[in-house]
C-alpha cells in the first residue's frame, strides 16, 4: 500500500523525529511511505485567527497537491486531520468545485493512531517497563472521534501499562491561538493537568498531537520534571526496534 505522508508544520519544524518514526512505523506496517513535493502548513493558524480568505488560499494548494496523489494520507496530528477532514469542507461549502475537491480528500486521510488501527494494530515490546500517561487532544477526541485506538495501541506494547489520571480528557490549555491570546488561563490549565499527571506516577506523557505535547513538556521542565514526553509514533518506534 503506498500512503501519502502529511508530516505537519510542528513535526518539521519542532520535532522531526516524530515524523521519522511514523514513517517507520507505517514501513513496518508494509506501507510504501511518499511525501507529497509542495505541501505547505494546511491553513489552520488562519482558519482559527478568523483569516477564512487567506485559509481558502492555502486550502487550494494543499488539495491541488494532494489531489495528484493516491492512496491513504496518513496525518500526526488530530489538529491538522480535523482541518483536512472537517474544516475545508466548511470553507468551501459555496464553492461546489472546491467542495467536491475536499471531500475527495478528506476520506483518505487518517490521523496515525487511526490508521494503525484499520491496519489491525501492532505488537511490540519496549525494553524498559513504561508507565505511559496518554494525553487524548481537544481536536482528536473531540473533532474526530477518536478515543479508544491510541489506548489499544499502547496496550498492545508489552511493557507498556497505560495509567489513567485525574480529568484525563480535559483541555491541557493549548489550543494554538488560544494560549496565545490567553497565557494565563492557559497556564492554569497546563498546571491542572500536569498535577493530575504528577500525581498518576507516570513516567512517560504520551499524545498523538505535538502542540499539546510541546506545550505539556515545557511545563514539565519548568517544574524540574523527568517524566519522557513522547508521540506516540515515538513510543511504537521504540517498541518496535
Amino acid at each position: 500500500m503506498i500512503v501519502q505522508l502529511f508530516p505537519t508544520c510542528l513535526v518539521n519544524e519542532f520535532h522531526p523525529a516524530a515524523g521519522m518514526s511514523v514513517a517507520r512505523v507505517l514501513e513496518r506496517l508494509g506501507c510504501t511511505v511518499v511525501l507529497p513535493e509542495g505541501l505547505t502548513c494546511c491553513g489552520q493558524p488562519a482558519f482559527n485567527a478568523g483569516f477564512h480568505d487567506e485559509a481558502r488560499q492555502v486550502a487550494r494548494h494543499i488539495l491541488g497537491v494532494l489531489a495528484r496523489t493516491d492512496g491513504p494520507i496518513v496525518i500526526p496530528s488530530g489538529s491538522c486531520s480535523d482541518m483536512l477532514v472537517h474544516q475545508y469542507i466548511e470553507l468551501f461549502r459555496d464553492d461546489a468545485s472546491a467542495s467536491a475537491a475536499a471531500r475527495a480528500v478528506a476520506v483518505r486521510c487518517r490521523e496515525f493512531s487511526q490508521f494503525v488501527a484499520e491496519r489491525g494494530g501492532i505488537h511490540a515490546a519496549i525494553t524498559r517497563p513504561a508507565r505511559v500517561a496518554y494525553h487524548p487532544s481537544c481536536h482528536l477526541m473531540r473533532g474526530l472521534g477518536v478515543r479508544r485506538q491510541p489506548l489499544e495501541i499502547i496496550s498492545a506494547i508489552a511493557g507498556a501499562t497505560s495509567v489513567p489520571f485525574d480529568e484525563q480528557e480535559e483541555c491541557c490549555g493549548f489550543g494554538g491561538l488560544f494560549s496565545i491570546k490567553n497565557p494565563e488561563i492557559s497556564a492554569s490549565m497546563m498546571d491542572r493537568k500536569l498535577t493530575a499527571i504528577d500525581a498518576c506516577g507516570a513516567d512517560r506523557l504520551v499524545s498523538c498531537d505535538l502542540g499539546c505535547l510541546l506545550h505539556l513538556e515545557g511545563g514539565l521542565r519548568r517544574r524540574g520534571s523527568a517524566i519522557k514526553v513522547q508521540h506516540l509514533a515515538e513510543l511504537v518506534d521504540e517498541a518496535l526496534e
